[in-house]
Order: C-alpha cells, then structure tokens, then sequence
C-alpha cells in the first residue's frame, strides 16, 4: 500500500510543530486523528520514524532521512498547485513579518506602501525583536534573520548580505580626532552591543588577527539605537551599511579605517514555513521584497 500525500503533510507538521497536539491544531484535526495518521504511516513504511516519549518526539534514522524526502514531494506538490493559483487569485489574508528594529526601519517599512498598493487584499502584521523568534509560537509567518541561520527545519531565502563598517559622526571626529590606525582606537570612544558578544569583534586586520575585540565605553541591545548614538557624536560604531549608507550618502556619519577592514558580511535571510494556507502570500512578500532590496 502506497503511502499518501495527506500522511507525509502530517508526519512533516509533527516534527515542524513539536508534538502531535501541536500538529493538529494547525492541521485542523484530532490529536487521535494525527496519531492514528503516523501509525498507519509507520505500518505502510515497517519502520518507525520517530520516538515518542511523554515529553518529547525525536527521529529516528529513517525518519531523518524520510523527512528530507518527504519536504522534497510536499514543496514540489505546493509549487505546482501555487503555480496554478496565482494566476487566477490574488494573494490575500494577514501576513505576519519580524525582523530586527534596523532592518524593519531602513529595509522593509520604506517600501511597504509600495507592496500594499500591490497587495491591497493582504492586511501586513509588522512586528520587530532583537532575538530570534519562534515563528510557530510568535505566529509569524516570515522572519528576517541577520547571521548565519541555525535552524535546519525551516525554509529559507536569501536576501543578500551586508557589509559592516566603522562609522563615527563629523561632530565626534571634530572633538575626538580620527583615528589612523587599529592601535588608536584605544584613546577613544567606543559604542558596542549588550549581546551577541561576536558583534563586538570589528573586522579590522589587528596583527596577525583578523578581528578586534573591542573593550565598549557604551553599549546597546539595538542596532538601531548604536546608530542614534552614533549620530549624537557619543562615539565610533561598527554598523552594517544596510543601516548606514543614507547616512554615509549625505554626510551624517563617515565612514573609518577603511584600508585595514576586513570583507566582514553579514547573511541576511528570510525565513518560514511552507504551508498551503500561506504560500500565496509569502511568495508574494518575499519576491516583492527581494527586488527592491540593494544589499
């Protein structure tokens, strides 16, 4: 007996989701329901693909490798079906999207007046946090990270990278000097982040090494906020230039120690789950959004 389309679905949403009540709560059915959906799976394959505990679900070596098949049929069914809708329907719905403060206000909300003009029939949820998210407990349908991802079971896209640089304000240059090398950084001020310590490391050739780790007279949980502190003239930052080349571009900030930075880029990434309910609208932001983006 050939396995079905509708079992793969629920085996990929438990292990998505985390547990079988999680699972059929976004599958709209019974938790016997879904249970009795891997079972029958489980029986079709002789092998089990997953541990169940009364704490927790884990995998077991052929549900790890069935897992990637089975994404692998699901995604191609979905783009098939997607391919069809969207020339007839018009994306539509809520349309969660997170990102970090920085991102969200210099990459994202200046165009999104263009995209609701677009999409009117979308109604855009835009939130922002300095962590990463769960997107299944934040219920976010899209988030943008900035970094190398970490998590394997999701979905994602690339939007570029960024470069980050040392900037400082003309008005903290005038009282401060500028600084003509990795040495003189020392004598000055210098703005870092509360967290992730690796923030604090400036690509900036130091010797044989090619990162600084840098002692902070200030620091900030927001790349955003180092930004305005930067602007106030309170000291030297290390920035993305997603954040900064406006401010580069019209003389706010001036970019530093140019001839010993390292080609220091940052991933920038969208991430998501791929559901059925969601993809109309999700493909819609993410091939909008990856347009207008110069990164």
């Amino acid at each position: 007996m050939k396995t079905s389309t509708d079992e793969l679905l629920v085996f990929v949403t438990v292990i998505d989701s985390g547990s079988i009540t999680a699972a059929a709560e976004k599958l709209q059915q019974t938790v016997s329901g879904v249970s009795r959906a891997l079972t029958r799976l489980e029986k079709k394959l002789d092998t089990a693909l997953i541990r169940r505990t009364t704490r927790r679900l884990q995998l077991t070596e052929e549900g790890v490798l069935f897992l990637g098949r089975a994404r692998t049929i699901l995604d191609a069914m979905e783009e098939a079906e997607q391919s069809v809708a969207r020339r007839r329907e018009r994306p539509s719905g809520r349309l969660r999207v997170d990102a970090a403060s920085p991102f969200m206000l210099h990459c994202i909300a200046p165009h999104m007046k263009a995209f609701s003009a677009l999409y009117p029939e979308i109604q855009l949820e835009l939130t922002s946090n300095e962590r990463v998210v769960d997107l299944l407990e934040q219920t976010v349908d899209i988030a943008i990270r900035i970094g190398v991802l970490q998590d394997s079971t999701l979905h994602a896209r690339s939007l570029g990278s960024s470069k980050r640089r040392i900037v400082a304000s003309p008005g903290y240059l005038a009282e401060w000097g500028e600084p003509d090398a990795v040495e003189a950084l020392r004598a000055h001020r210098l703005i870092g982040f509360t967290a992730p310590d690796h923030l604090n490391r400036w690509p900036l050739r130091d010797g044989e090494r090619a990162a600084l780790k840098i002692a902070p007279s200030m620091t900030a949980s927001s790349g955003e906020t180092i930004r305005q502190l930067a602007l106030a003239d309170s000291g030297i930052a290390c920035l993305s230039d997603f954040m900064t080349l406006a401010d580069v571009r019209d003389g706010r900030l001036v970019r530093i120690l140019e001839d010993v930075l390292v080609d220091d880029r940052q991933p920038i990434s969208a991430v998501f789950y791929q559901s059925a309910s969601l993809a109309g609208r999700v493909q819609a932001f993410l091939d909008f959004i990856g347009e207008r983006l110069q990164l």
